[in-house]
């Protein structure tokens, strides 16, 4: 029987669903440290996820029995992505399930810091009744400057231009303009015009720092920014100064450099207590609907790939899907070296296996191929393959 970890509070539809498949699924609340998870993954299949459990090329070196890892989130930085796919460790993420909650939130932080709804919360709660129209704004007429054109971008983009916004972003990837929004060939450009900033960028390394205090002072006099991307990307301590001087307006961040793992946690940053701030705990892309949504997709990618070996939409190791013809059927994971598919089917041939149906992919240096059989694959047939110089990762599916 197959097992399966499951961290960080999934969805129940992911348990249900592995479990369906007889798959023995552990349960755990919050995420681990490096070495609580590698002491969790013995015996361990399939791991579940979210944005707090570094899966480290240490824990992968601990855990061989490791077959597939599922984030149940967008981001999958958190991954030794390059050190699974040389260990045959798939990866799957869900890229499109939460975008709609990230939009809703985005939207709901533009229009509260626009209108000063914090501001004015505050001083109610305190007993202070300063009715005002000062530096209170609608969001009509007004520009969205996003940074990150992507999944969630461009669907922003929509959403605020129906609410009478002008959009402009900045990709560092060529990407099509939706409705009347136009493209900034910098990140200066998009400053000047922007009367709110929203970052909606990727993990990868590069994008450490990306917006630097030199982003921050460019940005206009009374706009507004919000950061639901990654946590590192920013230089907080200088949107702290900007916010303090007025020269910021408002912010919006759900994300940050550093974040308590178990929910709890104590948290300590650098924008708390101001009035003008909103900070959300790593929620835009938490509501129910997005993480029954990331559940069953993220689960069922993991489900396909145990199963029948496709791996369409996998983050690390080359996609592909070949039809099931009801016969039998290898995955066999390996080296992209040339030859590789000639020897699989050499040892095939040598012991009369014949091939009903093969697809072959490539990724870098990785390369994937399955292999349906018109007849029972024997276990010598398993192990002269399994013995090939370029195997990585050999599965019998069936």
């Amino acid at each position: 029987m197959l097992r399966a970890l499951l961290l960080e509070n999934l969805h129940p539809l992911a348990t249900e669903i592995l479990r369906s498949q007889g798959i023995d699924v552990v349960q755990r609340t919050g995420a681990l440290d490096e070495d609580e998870l590698i002491d969790a993954l013995e015996g361990v299949d399939i791991l579940g996820i979210r944005s707090k459990t570094n899966v480290t090329e240490r824990v992968l070196d601990h855990a061989p029995d490791l077959m597939a890892i599922g984030a149940f989130c967008i981001g999958t930085n958190q991954i030794a992505l390059d050190p699974a796919a040389h260990r045959g460790v798939a990866v799957f993420n869900a890229p499109f399930s939460n975008t709609r909650s990230v939009v809703e939130i985005a939207i709901a932080d533009i229009i509260a810091l626009t209108r000063r709804l914090t501001v004015f919360n505050d001083e109610m709660h305190q007993g202070v009744w300063n009715k005002t129209a000062s530096g209170a704004h609608e969001i009509r007429g007004r520009t969205l400057g996003i940074i990150g054109y992507g999944n969630i971008g461009t669907q922003l983009s929509v959403l605020a231009e129906n609410l009478g916004m002008s959009v402009v972003f900045y990709d560092t990837a060529e990407k099509l303009a939706l409705g009347n929004a136009r493209r900034m060939e910098t990140v200066e450009e998009l400053l000047e015009v922007a009367d709110v900033v929203t970052l909606h960028v990727d993990g990868r390394p590069g994008n450490a720092g990306m917006f630097s205090a030199a982003h921050v002072a460019r940005m206009r006099s009374g706009s507004i920014f919000l950061n639901l991307s990654r946590g590192f990307v920013v230089d907080y301590a200088a949107l702290r100064d900007a916010l303090l001087s007025g020269h910021v307006a408002g912010a919006a961040v759900d994300v940050f450099p550093q974040e308590p793992k178990r929910k709890g946690d104590p948290f300590v940053f650098d924008l708390q207590g101001l009035p003008n701030v909103i900070l959300t705990p790593h929620t835009g892309g938490s509501t129910e609907e997005a993480q029954e949504a990331i559940g069953q997709f993220v689960a069922t990618k993991l489900r396909d790939y145990l199963q029948t070996g496709s791996t369409t939409l996998s983050v690390n190791i080359p996609n592909l899907a070949l039809e099931q013809t009801g016969a039998h059927r290898l995955a066999y994971l390996h080296r992209n070296t040339p030859g590789v598919l000639a020897k699989v089917n050499q040892v095939l041939a040598e012991h009369d296996v014949n091939i009903e149906a093969q697809l072959l992919a490539t990724r870098g240096d990785i390369g994937y191929v399955v292999t349906d059989a018109g007849s029972p694959i024997a276990d010598d047939v398993v192990a002269s393959l399994a013995d090939l110089a370029s195997t990585v990762r050999l599965r019998r599916l069936s």
